[in-house]
């Protein structure tokens, strides 16, 4: 007869200098993903105070994952623990969700003692994406958020039809992203591409020309906001 098992027989004893040594290459590996966070990320929210999360959900699935595939009773538990867990703060853009789950995926990896296939697969991924994104920006240029904004009873109705015809005549592309009205004053905001800086002091210009009382504000969005 086979001897009965019990909670005793699915424990493995946590071994605390493996713990340690995963634990210092995820500081490592989260210091690398935040930072290609904050350099190659594109989202509008406040990329260096996101990229501060990234340690400490790296860390914190380490720890899980290497208590956790000590005992089958504590990972059963886990699975109840999860099913009352909310996220009240939506992820906006699916960018954060990316690094957000490559934090994870880094924690379980080295919470499973998969140090070497962690690392190497962490390094390409990451490198990859950091080539994508250079390419992707050199062949575009420079990408930029533009804000004008004006009277109304100062120009004619048809401002906002030439104010595109202008943007788009100075730029590879361009696209209305929002557009307010607060009693005579006007405010649009577009997302365009330019081929080099000239363009940006030539559509200036023309804005200036046409509309001398125009405001007009420049945005990179590839640094923001970055502090």
């Amino acid at each position: 007869m086979p001897p009965e098992l019990t909670a005793v027989d699915f424990k493995d004893p946590l071994d605390l200098k493996y713990l340690l040594i995963n634990l210092a290459i995820g500081v490592i590996l989260s210091l690398i993903l935040s930072f290609h966070f904050k350099r190659f990320g594109s989202t509008l929210s406040n990329r260096n105070e996101l990229s501060q999360v990234f340690p400490f959900i790296l860390l914190t699935t380490i720890l899980i994952i290497s208590v956790v595939k000590s005992s089958l009773a504590l990972s059963l538990g886990l699975v109840g623990a999860l099913s009352i867990v909310r996220f009240r703060t939506p992820i906006k853009e699916p960018e954060e969700l990316a690094y957000l789950f490559m934090a994870i995926a880094m924690g379980l990896g080295l919470g499973a003692h998969q140090g070497l296939p962690t690392i190497i697969s962490s390094i390409l991924i990451l490198g990859v994406m950091a080539f994508i994104k250079t390419y992707r920006k050199d062949l575009k240029g420079k990408s930029m958020f533009l804000s004008v904004d004006w009277n109304s009873s100062e120009y004619p109705d048809n401002s906002l039809n030439s104010l595109n015809e202008i943007i788009s005549k100075h730029s590879s592309s361009c696209d209305l992203r929002r557009f307010d009205i607060r009693q005579d004053l006007l405010e649009a905001v577009y997302f365009v591409d330019f081929v080099s800086d000239k363009n940006l002091s030539e559509i200036t210009e023309e804005l200036r020309q046409t509309y001398p009382k125009i405001g007009i504000t420049f945005l990179d969005q590839s640094q923001l906001p970055s502090v």
